[in-house]
C-alpha cells in the first residue's frame, strides 16, 4: 500500500471519547430547546408564564437536571477512573431513560424533532453507557 494513502490512527483516551459524548449530547439538548421555542403556543406560554417551567423550584430543578451533562463534559477528564466509570455509568443511565420517556411523550407531528433528538441523545448516552462499562482495566 501507499505510503501517503495511510493516515495516523491515535487510540483516543477514554476520558476524551466520555467529554466529547457528553458535549454532543448538551448540545442536542440545546438545539431541542431552541427549536422548541418555535413550536405553535409556547412563545404566548413564556410570555404568559404558563409553561412547563412556570415557578422558581421547576426552574431551579431544570437548571439541576441539566447541569450534570454540562459539568460531565469536564469531570469526564479530571476524575479517577473508578469514580468516573461509576458516574458515567449512572447518569448515562438516568437520561437515557428520561430522553426515552420524552421521545415517547413529545410524538406528533410538530415535535418530530424532538423525538428525533431525543432518539440521539439516547444513542449518545448509550454510547457513554457502554464506554465506561467496558473500561479496561490495567
Amino acid at each position: 500500500m501507499n505510503n501517503s494513502t495511510k493516515f495516523e490512527d491515535i487510540k483516543v483516551n477514554i476520558k476524551i471519547i466520555l467529554a466529547g459524548l457528553w458535549t454532543s449530547v448538551t448540545l442536542c439538548y440545546l438545539y431541542g430547546d431552541y427549536f422548541e421555542l418555535y413550536t405553535p403556543g409556547k412563545a404566548r406560554g413564556l410570555l404568559e408564564g404558563t409553561n412547563l417551567l412556570d415557578s422558581p423550584p421547576k426552574l431551579f430543578l431544570a437548571s439541576v437536571v441539566l447541569a450534570i451533562p454540562a459539568v460531565m463534559v469536564f469531570l469526564s477528564l479530571i476524575l479517577t477512573p473508578a469514580v468516573n466509570r461509576m458516574l458515567n455509568i449512572i447518569f448515562g443511565t438516568f437520561f437515557t431513560l428520561i430522553m426515552l420517556f420524552i421521545g415517547i411523550i413529545s410524538f406528533s407531528d410538530w415535535y418530530l424533532f424532538y423525538v428525533f433528538l431525543a432518539m440521539v441523545e439516547c444513542m449518545i448516552t448509550i454510547l457513554i453507557v457502554k464506554y465506561a462499562w467496558s473500561w479496561k482495566k490495567v
